[in-house]
């Protein structure tokens, strides 16, 4: 199934912190690069920076958010930032709205806040993703998975290839992302249920003592007895770096279940070879079927 059309517009947005006017160039590739594709790009007109951290309020953001969900030439709306504000949107957007204009929203990042929220409001799949990996230094590469895949009906994009750490099999739909953002969720009404779930995690930054704490506050929160599996993204300073223990030692010291399918995956994560997954969607991974996306 073709997910984009070829000479429809998409929206570019920035939920989380403002972009740097260093990243006006960066916004000027993807609009030519997605014009190659047969996409047009557009964007408000606050993107980047203003004041500190912020290019608009969160009344403002979420209103650029909405008006893009409203616009019927729109078909997908990509958020390219990231950092520490998006959850503060929340609030504000409305999820009626939402829920009766069905578009690919894709963010990744902070913006696990979002895609999860949108998930569990209003049950549509969304997408973890970071639209400027189009023009990163794995641009060739990245650029034909999006094409293949979103506009050719290919998987590319979607097909990690996971390396199993503990158990032979897991199903249930996809939820979670960046380990430290998708926690702000907890306790409010934008947090999915975990019950039957894949739960994703990766991260950017974070050593030992950061993925210690936020591991233990998931394991407090009942979520490891919830879930049917768990996918370990690419934890980039933790491996970079080294630190020991390293992240998949450090998840099942915590999780303390030898019952509980794990897989580890570098293909999802912040890097610019980072795949999509989609959030919400029903992912059965086994040895069986063979180690792949099988969902």
């Amino acid at each position: 199934m073709t997910l984009l059309n070829q000479h429809q517009a998409v929206g570019i947005i920035a939920l989380s912190n403002g972009l740097s006017e260093s990243q006006r160039q960066t916004i000027e590739q993807l609009e030519v690069v997605l014009a190659k594709l047969g996409l047009e790009m557009k964007w408000p007109a606050s993107l980047f920076k203003k004041d500190s951290i912020y290019h608009a309020t969160d009344q403002e953001r979420a209103k650029m958010l909405m008006d893009f969900y409203e616009d019927n030439h729109i078909q997908a709306i990509f958020d390219v930032s990231g950092g520490d504000l998006a959850n503060g949107v929340l609030p504000y957007l409305d999820y009626d709205i939402i829920r009766s204009h069905p578009k690919l929203f894709f963010g990744y990042s902070d913006l696990s806040v979002v895609v999860n929220a949108i998930y569990a409001k209003t049950s549509h799949p969304t997408y973890l993703y970071q639209l400027r990996n189009l023009v990163g230094s794995m641009a060739e590469i990245q650029q034909g998975m999006f094409q293949e895949t979103l506009m050719q009906g290919g998987n590319t994009l979607f097909n990690f290839q996971p390396t199993w750490i503990q158990g032979k099999k897991m199903k249930g739909e996809v939820v979670g992302g960046n380990i430290r953002c998708f926690l702000k969720l907890a306790g409010t009404e934008y947090l999915p249920s975990f019950d039957g779930k894949i739960l994703l995690l990766e991260s950017y930054s974070g050593d030992v003592a950061k993925m210690a704490t936020y591991l233990n506050q998931y394991k407090q929160l009942g979520v490891f007895d919830q879930i049917n599996g768990l996918i370990l993204g690419h934890f980039t300073e933790m491996q970079q770096k080294g630190y020991e223990p390293d992240i998949v030692s450090l998840v099942q010291e915590i999780v303390g279940n030898q019952d509980l399918p794990i897989v580890k995956t570098d293909d999802i994560g912040h890097g610019p070879d980072s795949k999509c997954v989609i959030i919400g969607e029903l992912l059965t991974l086994g040895r069986e079927e063979g180690n792949g996306n099988e969902g």
